[in-house]
């Protein structure tokens, strides 16, 4: 199972058959164990990975951390379900150390974004303090290499 589960993190575009010819597993095994893990929610979706700044000069990423208070009885559950409710929000994680989410947003501006931290998230019943970093550059996403190699961009200089 983690053999093909390691198959589909690297290229979900593999075939059935492929997988059964890496795995030494019939083809109607592989959909089987396939759907299985599907069915327990081990496998949540399949996604492309997708340079979005060779195609829109519009889409800004933050990285926004919150210190929370959690609440009584239900900890920090009932308040990741409220943020991860707000369509901005792509990626949502419980964190150890100095700040207690990790919540990675996208909007079209800066500006955009930083409205719906101080108008939308900021403002929610127990959050103390966010802090926005936002995301200049991609190097790498999902293990996927976002640089194309086209030379050396240093520049020249000359004294």
């Amino acid at each position: 199972m983690k053999k093909l589960l390691e198959l589909l993190a690297d290229n979900a575009r593999y075939t059935n058959a492929e997988i059964g010819v890496m795995l030494g597993m019939s083809e109607k095994d592989v959909e089987n164990e396939i759907r299985r893990l599907e069915n327990d929610g081990v496998i949540r979706g399949y996604k492309a990975i997708i340079d979005w700044d060779k195609i829109l000069n519009d889409r800004v990423t933050a990285l926004i951390e919150l210190k929370v208070t959690p609440q009584r009885d239900a900890g920090f559950e009932d308040i990741a379900a409220k943020i991860m409710s707000f369509p901005e929000v792509e990626t949502i994680y419980l964190m150890s150390g100095g700040y207690d989410f990790a919540v990675i947003v996208k909007g079209h501006t800066f500006k955009e974004v930083a409205m719906f931290v101080a108008k939308r998230l900021a403002p929610l019943d127990n959050v103390i303090s966010t802090a926005t970093h936002f995301v200049l550059r991609r190097y790498k996403d999902m293990g996927a290499d976002m640089i194309d190699y086209n030379g050396d961009d240093r520049g020249t200089f000359s004294f």
